[in-house]
């Protein structure tokens, strides 16, 4: 057990190291490199067009970069297919949804367990233990259609869950959500790390998301790395501000003070 109670994670690190990523001439990333271990959240925060979901792609195999490495536990996967990535203990939840919307919320986390080669008793129990550590026993039966939109992106976390991640990396999952929602968002982040041991990667616009939750914060800008450290001294940092609230972002963003 750690400091927190929580079951250890296996040891291990995901890292991208001086990874980039050119589309037509234009450098959507350009030599960032990136840690993530088990049991930590790491926040990433930019402008729009920093490069934030573009690394997650790249993290995830959906892309390839154009230089740089991805490795996972000091082998390189930079070559690995999603789907072997997912064996390996990698996972994502998506901006928009990706829920079988005709099928239950039970029944979209089995599918996700069933999917990892879980035999159908294993896939059975992993939904009723992410039902009620995510807060969504009493959406158990309900189909995916018609649940609210908060309760929609913990039922993508739960799906991702499933498949027992070491890692697993969130696509702004905050992204429409009403104030009153973020706060069991926020509660459904940290109980990846605190009940789970994984390292969560949470790339996301809401500030008051990404402070309360992140052990450190990761900023990017116009493809680069543009500070790192603690959410105190990102809060604090004149250049995090500037990228926020001058001409590379919009003041809507930009609540780092």
């Amino acid at each position: 057990m750690d400091e927190r109670g929580s079951p250890l994670a296996p040891e291990g690190l995901l890292q991208a190291t001086g990874v980039s990523r050119s589309f037509s001439g234009v450098q959507a990333l350009e030599d960032v490199t990136f840690q993530l271990s088990p049991n930590e959240v790491v926040g990433m925060i930019g402008p729009n067009g920093a490069g934030k979901t573009t690394l997650i792609n790249l993290m995830t195999g959906f892309d390839r970069p154009t230089g740089g490495t991805i490795e996972l536990d000091g082998n390189d996967i930079t070559g690995w297919s999603p789907a072997r990535r997912a064996h390996a203990g990698l996972a994502r939840t998506f901006q928009h949804g990706h829920l079988f919307h005709n099928l239950s919320v039970r029944e979209n986390i089995e599918l996700s367990a069933l999917g990892t080669r879980a035999s159908a008793v294993e896939a059975r129990r992993r939904a009723d233990e992410l039902l009620e550590v995510l807060g969504l026993r009493h959406r158990t039966d309900q189909l995916a259609s018609s649940l609210p939109h908060g309760d929609e992106r913990k039922v993508g976390v739960a799906r991702a869950l499933a498949g027992r991640p070491r890692y697993v990396l969130m696509d702004e999952p905050a992204a429409g959500l009403p104030e009153s929602e973020v706060e069991p968002l926020i509660q459904a982040v940290r109980a990846v790390r605190d009940n789970f041991g994984a390292g969560v990667l949470v790339v996301d616009h809401n500030m008051a998301l990404i402070m309360e939750v992140s052990d450190r914060i990761q900023v990017l800008d116009r493809g680069r790395t543009l500070a790192q450290g603690n959410p105190e001294e990102i809060r604090k940092n004149i250049d995090v501000a500037a990228a926020y609230l001058g001409s590379s972002g919009s003041r809507s963003e930009g609540a780092v003070a």
